[in-house]
């Protein structure tokens, strides 16, 4: 399995990667299959059946509204959010679905979306999409959102199979232990691994332009965060508050004190991840990274470099984001970054460990001290449920997000202040993830049934 940094860094919209992103892409995949096998014109009616965690937060998440657009036509990199609104409004009215943009069929959202609790086999994010003639089945298929917007169908996953690029990458690893070991070898950072490795799929050129413009949605998703004032949708009346806090901190004024500045500093890094994750509670354009609920802490974390060091420059942005990616990976393959297959330690834990691990590399790391800030990352996350309230990616995800930020900053420095030798490796905490999450109670994994979901009323 060979997993881009591009797979892991998505533009797509929130609120969440696996529960919204994820069943846009099956939907279209199943249009794009219909077309591939010349049945398009033949469908008359479509059922969409969700399953598992997708049925027990898919109200939350807009999965349903997801998973109808991409039957549309749509898709996560370029819709615009604005048009989903009045799409749902008008096929409430009509219940007429215009599939891939040209062929209208019947559509009635409360006959053809259904909601099942029960998990199925491969995966607790499952989504089965049926087609019909006026009178028969035309054609099925189950689709499994593995987390950060990634989806495998029925076949991939009695495969076992994760992703379906099998691509030999010059500087291939799996662990940890085999990336630095690369590194030693060949006189290469953690970002130069990644970089000789994304050549394979396109130029340094391409590579460093396309990682940018991700820097450029980041970017626009923390101004649009910062502008954005009033209650987020959903019903929990969640205001916004990163609009009034930039107005504060743009009025405040250092009065010289370490204590001050230092302050100001994390303020900072709180308000980016605070802007972020309320524009993806809202449904807005984000970065998946490496997931729509931990979407905050990596733009937190390189907003916060490049505004308060002097030298920043648009190579540490590539160098950040690959370095990021590579940690992201090593938790994808040996765990997990769903947070309905292992709790939030597998979206803001793995995001809190790519994003120390990229500041560790930027501030001039050796690959062994920011292999120990992922390390550190991670580990101070491990055992962290997903217990959404109402099934919302809002309480506690939104300050999880700014909280998990000043713990990669805090990461990256101490791994910094030492030489890498360290007693517990990030492969042993990657597996303790994956083995804590296997033991984890299903109501504590994105299913709102345990923890703060249920507590909420008492407190």
């Amino acid at each position: 399995m060979s997993i881009s940094v591009f797979d892991l860094f998505r533009i797509g919209i929130g609120p969440s990667s696996s529960h919204t992103v994820g069943p846009m892409r099956a939907a279209y995949d199943f249009v794009q299959a219909l077309r591939r096998q010349g049945m398009l014109e033949q469908v008359r009616r479509i059922q969409i059946h969700l399953f598992g965690s997708l049925s027990a937060t898919g109200a939350g998440h807009g999965t349903d509204r997801a998973a109808i657009m991409g039957l549309m036509g749509k898709q996560p990199q370029t819709i615009d959010p604005v048009v989903i609104g009045p799409a749902m409004k008008a096929l409430q009215k009509t219940q007429t679905l215009l599939l891939d943009a040209r062929f209208p069929i019947n559509f009635n959202v409360n006959r053809d979306m259904q909601w099942h609790p029960e998990n199925l086999l491969h995966h607790p994010n499952a989504m089965r999409v049926i087609a019909y003639t006026d009178s028969d089945e035309l054609y099925c298929n189950t689709y499994y959102s593995v987390g950060g917007g990634f989806v495998i169908d029925q076949a991939q996953a009695e495969q076992g199979e994760s992703d379906t690029d099998l691509t030999r990458l010059p500087y291939e690893f799996n662990t940890a232990a085999e990336l630095l070991a690369l590194c030693k070898t060949h006189g290469l950072s953690i970002s130069g691994v990644m970089l000789e490795n994304e050549k394979v799929w396109r130029d340094e050129a391409t590579i460093c332009a396309q990682l940018m413009r991700l820097w450029e949605a980041m970017q626009a998703c923390v101004k649009n965060g910062l502008r954005n004032e009033g209650m987020i949708p959903g019903g929990l009346f969640v205001r916004r508050r990163a609009a009034a806090w930039h107005l504060r901190l743009l009025a405040k004024k250092n009065n010289g004190s370490l204590i001050a500045s230092t302050s100001s500093a994390m303020d900072w890094l709180n308000l980016v991840a605070l802007a972020v994750n309320e524009e993806n509670a809202a449904g807005g354009r984000m970065v998946t990274a490496p997931t729509n609920g931990a979407a905050g802490i990596i733009p937190a974390v390189l907003h916060y470099y490049m505004q308060f060091q002097p030298d920043a420059n648009d190579r540490d942005v590539v160098n950040y984001l690959l370095t990021a990616a590579a940690v992201g990976i090593l938790c994808k393959k040996n765990a997990s970054i769903s947070g309905a297959e292992v709790g939030c330690q597998g979206e803001v834990g793995s995001a809190c460990a790519m994003a120390a691990a990229g500041l560790a590399e930027i501030l001039g790391g050796t690959p062994a001290q920011v292999e120990n800030a992922a390390e550190i990352g991670l580990e101070h996350n491990l055992g962290l449920t997903c217990d959404p309230i109402g099934g919302l990616v809002q309480v506690p995800c939104i300050e999880r997000n700014a909280i998990a930020s000043v713990k990669a900053v805090n990461a990256a420095h101490m791994a910094l202040a030492g030489d890498g030798e360290h007693i517990v490796s990030l492969d042993k905490v990657i597996r303790t993830m994956r083995d804590t999450g296997r033991d984890m109670h299903d109501k504590y994994k994105e299913t709102s049934r345990g923890g703060l979901a249920v507590n909420i009323v008492e407190c």
